[in-house]
């Protein structure tokens, strides 16, 4: 890798942009250039975390400002397609976080705009990088032939605690379909391809303005492989994720992120112990190395439309 360092813009000093500025700042090939957050204090105070950098509170002084090789984007869904715009006019090479937009016609608009620019598109994607992600796929020709799909993401409460902001309790860009179900559509596409949702059922509280409280759905593989999502949130059960996959010959089981279990024929899955790596670190070298114009694994926006293709099914009207 070139011993260049890449100047870097923040766009969302909030509880995403402070992990991904976490690990920016020990990033041998990044630098922290400048920060920008609606709230001066969270931009204040990330900018002196970062070495004293400049900050704004409008994101187009920080363009127009600063001498940018990047710019990472961490601010709610609802912001992404104009900020997007912006930072593609400047043709900046752009990682930004889940989902791309708030709706399909953004999204693709967002494609478009970057593939004008000629940059680096990426998303941060966090499974993709984990070192989970090689052993899923190394082990699913162990399972013979894949019968189904199932995902299921299940909340004590939502917002958890630790994601207490307005926006994630709303119905217009908030709730766990947004927010959680992207990185398991993701994966979806990342390990089998294409995904179409064949029909949907959301559940949604009496306030018009509140997200979804539950989703059921069935979708299918471009093969016919039926992939069933079972989501529930504000029930007596302690928060439980889990990505099954089951096969004629065995079954592979992703649970809450990072535990995996693998059941061979006629056996209850058991744990299987995968290192963890620093995934942040990991992204931010791809990211890197599609700047200087190698080969990298990186989540482009291309999938990105895909994955907001499947969330709106999945919303429906809403």
């Amino acid at each position: 890798m070139s011993q260049r360092v890449y100047q870097i813009g923040v766009i969302g000093a909030g509880v995403m942009g402070e992990r991904m500025m976490n690990a920016l700042r020990t990033h041998q090939t990044f630098r922290i250039a400048a920060i920008s957050d609606v709230s001066a204090e969270r931009a204040q105070e990330a900018a002196k975390l970062s070495g004293d950098v400049p900050w704004y509170t409008d994101h187009r002084e920080l363009l127009k400002n600063e001498e940018l090789d990047a710019v990472y984007l961490a601010v709610p869904p609802k912001f992404h397609h104009a900020i997007a715009l912006d930072v593609l006019a400047h043709k900046k090479h752009f990682l930004c976080e889940k989902p791309l937009a708030n709706s399909l016609e953004e999204a693709e608009e967002m494609l478009q705009a970057a593939k004008d620019a000629g940059v680096v598109h990426a998303m941060n994607f966090p499974t993709y990088y984990q070192a989970i992600f090689p052993e899923l796929k190394r082990r699913l020709e162990e399972l013979g032939q894949i019968r189904r799909i199932d995902i299921l993401t299940h909340f004590h409460q939502w917002p958890r605690p630790w994601q207490q902001t307005p926006w994630l309790s709303g119905r217009e860009q908030g709730g766990f379909i947004r927010e959680v179900l992207p990185h398991f559509t993701h994966l979806t596409y990342a390990l089998f391809g294409d995904l179409e949702v064949i029909r949907s059922e959301v559940d949604y509280p009496a306030d018009q303005e509140a997200c979804e409280t539950g989703v059921s759905a069935v979708l299918r593989l471009a093969d016919g492989t039926p992939v069933t999502i079972n989501g529930l949130a504000g029930i007596a059960h302690q928060e439980h994720l889990d990505y099954r996959i089951y096969g004629t010959k065995g079954t592979l089981s992703l649970q809450n992120w990072t535990n995996l279990f693998v059941g061979k024929d006629n056996e209850a899955p058991s744990p299987v112990d995968i290192p963890l790596i620093d995934r942040l670190a990991h992204l931010l070298d791809e990211f890197a190395q599609a700047i200087e114009g190698q080969e990298a694994r990186l989540v482009t926006f291309e999938t990105g439309v895909k994955v907001q293709k499947v969330l709106e099914d999945l919303l429906g009207s809403h």
